[in-house]
């Protein structure tokens, strides 16, 4: 299989987003990027718009006996969101002490993580627009339980952006977020990494390094340095 090569690498991929979005009116906003590769993407954005940038972990729920079969999902924040297929959770015959155990296992997972990436506590969402970043969406399945979560925060507005996708599946996201932008939307659709030259795995040690320099910026002096 091979693609229409878009983008160099994910940094490359985030200042063409950061392009489309710095001109668009955000109020408050903040970015999440999904770890680890919606990060450099979103280290980007959320550099030309002066705003917080966050990491937003999805964890799945899996079905008793089949993980891998997910149910539901526990999406991070200051008040983490649980979003669970009720009718799915009764046909596999999952109680409520069983969701809850693993609602537990993975807050665990999640904080271990939030350590390992020394980020702090969760960016406050309430009456801000979030700015949901990735580095592509292919099935849209993390993205989709991501933006049902940020929906029970109280955010003012949420907002999809990444540089590609498939139509088919953007028709669908569409309906859980108030705007989306996606520079890209490949037909046939085989797989986000064909699309860049350098699609190497993000690392850990990337995304701290990332985060800490998201950290340090002083906001009033920021704006003369968007899109450098």
């Amino acid at each position: 299989m091979t693609g229409e090569v878009l983008f160099a690498d994910r940094r490359d991929a985030g200042r063409k987003l950061a392009k489309a979005v710095s001109g668009l009116d955000f109020r408050d906003p903040v970015v999440l990027a999904l770890p680890r590769g919606g990060v450099p993407v979103g280290f980007e954005v959320a550099k030309a718009l002066g705003a917080p940038l966050d990491i937003l972990m999805v964890r799945k729920i899996g079905a008793p006996g089949h993980e891998e079969y997910g149910i539901g999902a526990l999406v991070d924040g200051a008040s983490p969101q649980v979003v669970i297929d009720e009718a799915m959770a009764r046909a596999v015959g999952a109680s409520r002490d069983y969701i809850d155990m693993q609602i537990a296992r993975e807050l665990a997972e999640i904080e271990r993580r939030r350590a390992l990436y020394r980020t702090g506590a969760p960016v406050t969402l309430t009456g801000r627009t979030v700015i949901v970043v990735d580095d592509g969406i292919a099935t849209g399945g993390t993205v989709r339980a991501a933006l049902q979560g940020i929906a029970k925060t109280g955010a003012a507005r949420v907002v999809l952006a990444v540089p590609l996708a498939p139509a088919d599946v953007l028709t669908v996201l569409q309906t859980l977020c108030d705007q989306v932008v996606c520079l890209a939307t490949p037909a046939p659709f085989h797989a986000v990494g064909l699309h860049y030259s350098d699609f190497r795995q993000t690392g850990d040690e990337e995304v701290i390094a990332l985060l800490a320099q998201a950290r340090t910026w002083d906001k009033p002096d920021h704006h003369s340095e968007r899109m450098v």
